[in-house]
């Protein structure tokens, strides 16, 4: 009896873990959906709204906007008016640097540099001596920091668990990092699981990311 118990309940955490994380992934992004098509459709001028409710249709009324910013943007008039609007901005002393700073990461993540920012997991010694924590590595180090160091320093992110969105940016002697051979998306599961879920280790993928980290480091020696 005991050991039909036993099965039954190791049926029942298998089947939490199988379904929890399908369940919620599709609830938030029902959710997500929900919300931009409810307040993106209330834009549309009432004459032009249809009587009955479409489904995505505030979607795309968002996924049009965005294409026509990004038209407008592309060319000499819009960059103009871009660049007289930022620098009404920068005359704000508050709302200037709430703005640059989220312009900032924005450009970093998907910008033109998005490849060389935030692309390599590696392990460094922190908060501790002798303890390793998953970290990544960011954009270069600031020049007035790098001067104030006698070793070749990088920026590196570190996350914390299970919320990888909230961390501490640290500057490291670049000898004491320590490529990982896995990919962000890799990184970020076992960040997210607390360990409990590892990446791939077929040596085919290893040697996939070996070169990329040779490759990203070699880069922020040049800046």
């Amino acid at each position: 009896m005991s050991k039909k118990k036993h099965t039954l309940k190791a049926y029942l955490f298998t089947g939490l873990l199988v379904t929890a994380p399908v369940a919620m992934t599709f609830y938030l992004a029902i959710e997500l959906f929900v919300y931009i098509d409810k307040h993106m459709a209330a834009l549309i001028p009432a004459k032009y709204r249809p009587e009955y409710s479409i489904p995505g249709l505030g979607v795309v009324v968002l996924l049009v906007f965005l294409i026509l910013i990004g038209m407008l943007t592309a060319n000499y008039v819009g960059r103009q008016m871009m660049r007289f609007g930022q620098s009404l901005i920068d005359k704000m002393p508050i709302i200037s640097g709430i703005y640059n700073a989220f312009r900032k990461i924005f450009e970093t993540l998907l910008g033109p540099g998005k490849n060389t920012a935030f692309r390599q997991p590696v392990l460094v010694e922190y908060p501790r001596k002798g303890m390793k924590t998953i970290a990544f590595l960011t954009g270069p180090v600031y020049q007035e920091i790098q001067k104030k160091s006698d070793e070749a320093l990088v920026s590196v992110y570190v996350p914390t668990t299970p919320n990888p969105t909230s961390g501490f940016l640290i500057y490291v002697p670049k000898k004491d990092v320590v490529p990982l051979n896995i990919g962000v998306d890799e990184a970020l599961k076992i960040i997210l699981s607390m360990g409990i879920i590892n990446p791939d280790d077929r040596p085919s993928r290893k040697k996939a990311f070996q070169r990329k980290a040779k490759s990203i480091l070699k880069i922020k020696d040049k800046t």
